[in-house]
């Protein structure tokens, strides 16, 4: 029984994620999702409490997923500076160029969505997100002997950031370039 459940709750975990990231979340439905998860509504809220309880396991599920592609994008980096920084961001290009639909970071957008509700539980699940990210920008920074690893890694989430927004804005992935050469800049400094 307890594996059936487990299969149940991931199946309305995948779903929603789908639903979240294609539509967000105030758009999307629990009738939506459930549906897409193939269950009555009564079922998924069997499951979870509320909208915003699901929301939340989508959060966690997609911050292993993220951090399997950090793990991903490490293993492929080079040790130097400027090897490190072509790589990070020629990665971050074709994340958005292989994504059919590419709609950039899912906790970003999510946190943009839910300007309105700082106190939202999903919130402080996107910052822990945004914050490993971070760290794992300095440990890098540091192993390759960047001076200030801290600032230049937090300098690097806004470049990626930056970058990403800009994407979305224009329609043009000429911007992540112009991110990974202001970011070769600022790690050359010394």
């Amino acid at each position: 029984m307890c594996r059936n459940t487990d299969q149940t709750q991931q199946r309305i975990v995948d779903a929603a994620y789908e639903s979240f990231w294609r539509s967000g979340f105030h758009r999307t439905s629990v009738d939506s999702i459930a549906k897409r998860a193939n269950l009555t509504k009564r079922t998924l809220y069997s499951h979870f409490r509320s909208k915003d309880d699901l929301l939340a396991a989508v959060l966690l599920r997609y911050g292993e997923l993220a951090a399997a592609r950090l793990q991903r994008i490490g293993d492929r980096m080079p040790g130097d500076r400027n090897g490190m920084i072509e790589s990070f961001f020629s990665q971050l290009a074709g994340w958005a160029s292989a994504t059919p639909r590419w709609s950039g970071s899912g906790f970003t957008r999510l946190v943009v969505e839910l300007a309105d509700l700082p106190g939202h539980p999903a919130r402080a699940i996107a910052r822990r997100h945004k914050s490993t990210t971070e760290a794992w920008l300095t440990e890098r920074l540091a192993n390759a002997r960047v001076t200030r690893p801290q600032e230049r890694a937090r300098e690097l989430m806004l470049l990626m950031e930056g970058s990403m927004a800009l994407m979305l804005i224009h329609g043009d992935r000429s911007y992540i370039e112009a991110a990974s050469r202001a970011a070769k800049l600022l790690v050359k400094q010394k």
